[in-house]
């Protein structure tokens, strides 16, 4: 039954990890390259879209990796998987600090009602993105490592 846990949390979370990967790598340089106003409408969009999956999603693998850290805690790995919780909890920390309120105004915004600074607070969510998708990539590495 531990082995299912650990197929299952490993392609949880490596999902998770690849989504946000392709956010930050090929999504948003794409709608950044979008003529005129296609790319602040497709950055709402994809902030409705991705806003409502995501949480169900990074609460999940937080949850998967805590089972099993609790279920297999006298195998060997136990630590890092531990550690990789953690990083999920800061990257969970993070979003809601960080990145979801930006998300929160950015997915309203048309081109008729955005602030002028809208290009800045998306550059700023990006910094914010890139700094997260290395904390979640570091937590899958420890987790897949420690279940190898």
């Amino acid at each position: 039954m531990l082995d299912v846990l650990e197929v299952v949390t490993t392609v949880v979370v490596g999902l998770m990890v690849g989504v946000e990967f392709s956010v930050a790598f090929v999504i948003n340089p794409i709608l950044n390259a979008l003529p005129e106003d296609s790319g602040q409408l497709g950055h709402a969009h994809g902030g409705r879209m991705l806003g409502a999956v995501m949480p169900v999603w990074y609460v999940g693998s937080l949850a998967l990796v805590a089972v099993r850290a609790a279920a297999g805690w006298n195998r060997d790995g136990a630590g890092l998987v531990v550690t990789a919780g953690a990083l999920l909890v800061l990257a969970v920390v993070m979003s809601l600090l960080l990145l979801v309120p930006i998300n929160n105004r950015n997915k309203a915004w048309t081109p008729e009602n955005r602030p002028e600074d809208w290009k800045e607070q998306l550059n700023r969510w990006d910094r914010w993105h890139y700094v997260r998708v290395a904390v979640i990539i570091t937590a899958f590495t420890l987790l897949v490592t420690a279940l190898t």
